[in-house]
């Protein structure tokens, strides 16, 4: 199913995340045919564009991204135009009627509008005013949907704030909260793999399963990000949001039918089911950490401190380790270990699903974990771990694995990301974007854990390159249990 004829504007088309994602993922769809011929994009930000230098500027965007020049390039980039507005001024979001008014007539739209917020955060409740003041929000005259990038407020109060704000103005059904991790394939794919197959879903509880991890691991620091990141930190970078959906993706119930609503109730359910944390639970169950320099590879990389925009006595932490559990009846007393961090050996984002072990006293002693890990990036994958005999006399045993890569199936129609939420949000299938309520309730189970940070809680020190703190280790181990070191290949052994 291709998306409806519309005009999608974005908000800070003069920015990073139009250039090296949006405009890209936009020409992807155009020209694998998910994209109809009646389509326009409206880039709109302060900076002074024509049409013709703002199609020059994402024209550079798409070779830089390894397209090639062509006519196909070439007539996506004749569907884009841009109109300069103070996106802070009511009054100038008047410029846009008669914008959209000649874009809708040309390309036969009906009306469709899609709104995507890539501005700083302090703009997400202005803009849904200002486009109300002109009458910019109504689908008396086709649909109008509003994409609204992470973060989605500071805390549980200024997440509630802002929801007010926005929902003054636009439906909670116009309104797409985007988080990129949703829009993987191996994300979605865990449904499809636990619910679809007779062999994962009788094991996939408390009476089978020992314990989840859930990583999150960046090779890169900060870089020129240190003055946003100061204020955010790996717990509302990473796991608020990431990480805690992922997480309520492995753990929820199958949903009763394949729609948005019974989707997201479920996810829903699994973070209301989150164990709260309080003052006292948080210092045995959370670790935090703030890389330090260090030599990688024969190449000296800098410390936390001395990043571009960091304060030279920050405190914020730069990784995360937490021990958390789900008070319901599938997964009562298994532990999920979840982490993120920057600076550490590799990229990789991935589950592993640690089995219990066979209580046969002989077939038991020396067996490797049976694990099930399931790689989200950067190679997106399956991989199952068990146990086989040596070859020779006796009966050891030794790991092996059965993989799968999707990198094998070699599909020239495999959307990334973005590709597929964008298109998700043009065709109104919310189901891989939060809901209010989820947002809500991942801010208040991890409301403590920032009021530790408020209060001085501890952060140790771990050298750039490494996996985190020694104390991340010793939370775990605590259960007699290791984390898992994975590489950045899903193929290789570790």
């Amino acid at each position: 199913m291709n998306a409806d004829n519309n005009c999608i504007v974005i908000f800070g088309a003069s920015g990073d995340l139009t250039y090296r994602k949006l405009i890209p993922a936009l020409y992807d769809l155009y020209s694998i045919g998910r994209l109809t011929e009646n389509f326009s994009v409206l880039g709109v930000a302060r900076s002074e564009f024509s049409d013709e230098t703002f199609r020059e500027k994402m024209r550079g965007a798409l070779l830089e991204a390894g397209n090639e020049s062509s006519e196909m390039l070439e007539k996506f980039c004749s569907h884009l135009y841009y109109q300069a507005v103070n996106t802070s001024d009511s009054n100038d979001y008047g410029k846009l009627v008669p914008r959209l008014a000649e874009l809708h007539e040309l390309y036969q739209t009906q009306g469709n509008t899609l709104y995507y917020l890539s501005t700083p955060p302090s703009l997400y409740g202005i803009i849904p005013e200002c486009l109300a003041a002109h009458g910019l929000n109504t689908e008396e005259n086709g649909w109008k949907r509003l994409i609204v990038e992470k973060p989605f407020g500071y805390d549980i109060e200024t997440a509630k704030a802002l929801d007010i704000q926005i929902h003054h103005y636009f439906a909670e059904h116009q309104i797409y909260r985007i988080d990129h991790y949703l829009g993987k394939e191996t994300v979605q794919n865990l449904l499809v793999l636990r619910f679809s197959n007779g062999l994962f879903e009788p094991l996939w509880n408390r009476n089978f399963i020992d314990y989840v991890e859930i990583t999150g691991a960046e090779a890169i620091g900060v870089g020129d990000r240190g003055g946003y990141y100061d204020g955010s930190g790996a717990m509302r970078d990473m796991f608020q949001n990431h990480l805690l959906q992922v997480l309520a993706m492995v753990a929820m119930e199958p949903p009763a039918i394949i729609n948005a609503d019974s989707m997201r109730d479920e996810v829903a359910k699994v973070l209301h089911c989150l164990h709260p944390l309080n003052t006292e639970t948080v210092k045995h169950n959370l670790v935090l950490g703030q890389y330090t320099s260090a030599e990688i590879n024969g190449e000296k990389v800098k410390g936390y401190l001395e990043e571009k925009g960091v304060p030279a006595e920050s405190s914020t932490e730069t990784y995360m380790a937490l021990r958390c559990e789900i008070d319901n009846w599938r997964w009562a007393g298994v532990p999920f270990y979840v982490r993120s961090g920057k600076r550490l050996p590799t990229r990789v984002t991935e589950i592993v699903i640690h089995f219990k072990t066979t209580p046969h006293p002989v077939f038991s002693q020396n067996a490797p974990d049976n694990k099930l890990i399931i790689r989200i990036q950067p190679d997106e994958g399956i991989s199952m771990r068990f146990g086989l005999k040596k070859p020779g006399s006796g009966f050891d045993s030794k790991e092996v694995s059965m993989d799968f890569s999707y990198a094998d199936l070699a599909s020239p129609n495999l959307l990334t990301a973005y590709e597929r939420l964008l298109l998700d949000a043009m065709k109104g299938d919310a189901t891989l974007f939060a809901r209010t309520d989820a947002v809500h309730a991942c801010w208040k189970f991890v409301e403590p854990i920032l009021a530790y940070k408020k209060n001085g809680g501890r952060v140790y020190d771990y050298e750039a390159g490494t996996w985190g703190p020694k104390e991340a280790d010793r939370l775990i181990a605590k259960e007699g249990k290791v984390w898992r070191r994975p590489s950045g290949k899903m193929k290789k052994k570790v």
